[in-house]
């Protein structure tokens, strides 16, 4: 994963992707933030359920930690860790798709949070290199850690949306990800702080900080993509 390779990618492709007569926004966290707000507030339910899907899969993750299980905490261990593998990836990548579409200005139906079982080996295999190449970092150091994580935070946009394969999507993140990692770490901070101030609010905030930090992610992809976003109250550009 060397920044400085010349060959083309599958990175490049992504470049290209910008519609005739609609400008690309400037990648940065202020904007971000700003972009995903406004496609909140034009997408909410539909952000909603789908957070809410995404959220009811994630249950099962803390069911091993309930109560005392005694001799069946290890099958309850191993079911966990399959299910956090196998079957959660899935609706996670499916959900960024959904944001994705959402602050693109594509047609967004919740349905697309299971589309992802099409592209099943697909996700599962970016789903766990990813956090193979992390956990290493982690392991190492702490900030190579994070600072992996920030340069592959884009892994899931590019299998789900560019159906591009676990290889090709690591090169691709880490290919368009280079001169941003700091702009990606900044949003991670403000997303943990937006999460937080959510649980203060009685857990009612959690729900709406979790579209809000989906949709910037999302926007900040589109924007150091060069690809636009298209605004609430915009009218959508027309194909010559």
């Amino acid at each position: 994963m060397s920044d400085t390779a010349q060959d083309a990618t599958p990175a490049d492709n992504v470049m290209n992707h910008i519609p005739a007569g609609v400008p690309p926004q400037p990648p940065g966290v202020g904007s971000a933030l700003g972009r995903g707000w406004r496609s909140m507030q034009s997408n909410f339910l539909v952000y909603f359920l789908a957070v809410l899907v995404l959220a009811a899969f994630l249950q099962p993750v803390n069911f091993s930690n309930d109560g005392d299980h005694g001799g069946d905490s290890g099958l309850l261990a191993l079911i966990e860790t399959a299910y956090i593998l196998l079957i959660y990836p899935i609706i996670n990548y499916g959900t960024d798709l959904l944001f994705l579409r959402g602050v693109r200005g594509d047609k967004v139906e919740v349905k697309s949070l299971f589309d992802g079982f099409k592209n099943y080996v697909n996700i599962v295999l970016a789903s766990l290199l990813v956090m193979g190449l992390v956990g290493i970092g982690l392991i190492v150091l702490v900030i190579p850690g994070i600072y992996v994580a920030c340069r592959l935070v884009f892994v899931g946009y590019l299998v789900m949306d560019e159906e591009l394969d676990p290889i090709a999507a690591v090169e691709a993140s880490w290919r368009i990800t280079r001169g941003h990692a700091l702009k990606i770490f900044l949003l991670g901070l403000t997303s943990v702080f937006l999460f937080f101030f959510g649980l203060l609010l009685l857990l009612v905030g959690v729900v709406p900080a979790t579209i809000w930090i989906k949709a910037s992610f999302a926007s900040l992809y589109l924007a150091i993509t060069g690809q636009p976003s298209v605004e609430p109250d915009a009218e959508p550009a027309s194909t010559p």
